[in-house]
């Protein structure tokens, strides 16, 4: 059964985290439903607009996952979203994969509570909204139980095969990572 994963995205999203998080779910063959806050029409940080599958007020489902492309302000109208916070906590009580990429992190998982206690990244300087009790790594994909935080755009590649590896398995996420050319960092081509 293919997992349900909502990827939400909030005016001024980051659109490289964005892109690169709903195309290798769906390579995936995830069941990946794109939830626009405020509506189906949201513009990125840098002009480019995004037609997504339903407005977040209307999504009524149970996802496997749910993931937050991160930018500026993007993830600020994340966390100050009471409907995001809702269903973070919900996944989370849930034990249900939770993962933010750049500010996503800071601004939207750590108000939320999801971080307490756990191991995370997010983009540098923003750590600085971490609750003393969140272990800040420089680390560019952080896994802590259900929740999966990485740093920012040069780092999406590595978080959605992360994602695909804690829901579809290694094979797939090895898969993936062949077809699409990602390399492990340090290495040479």
């Amino acid at each position: 059964m293919r997992k349900k994963v909502l990827v939400i995205l909030a005016p001024g999203c980051e659109e490289i985290e964005a892109v690169a998080i709903i195309d290798v779910l769906r390579r995936a063959e995830m069941n990946v439903t794109v939830a626009g806050l405020g509506g189906t029409d949201i513009n990125g940080a840098h002009g480019i607009r995004f037609r997504t599958d339903i407005a977040l007020d209307d999504y009524d489902k149970s996802p496997d996952a749910v993931i937050l492309p991160g930018g500026m302000p993007g993830s600020r109208n994340l966390g100050q979203s009471k409907k995001v916070t809702e269903i973070l906590q919900k996944a989370g009580r849930a034990n249900k994969l939770i993962g933010a990429i750049c500010a996503a992190p800071a601004l939207a998982l750590a108000p939320a509570g999801i971080l307490d206690g756990k191991k995370a990244t997010c983009y540098p300087g923003f750590e600085q909204n971490f609750a003393k009790s969140v272990t800040f790594s420089e680390d560019r994909v952080v896994v802590d139980g259900n929740v999966i935080t990485s740093r920012g755009p040069g780092s999406a590649l590595e978080f959605a095969l992360e994602l695909v590896d804690r829901l579809a398995g290694s094979e797939k996420a090895r898969e993936l990572r062949s077809a699409l050319l990602v390399i492990p960092a340090g290495t040479r081509v």
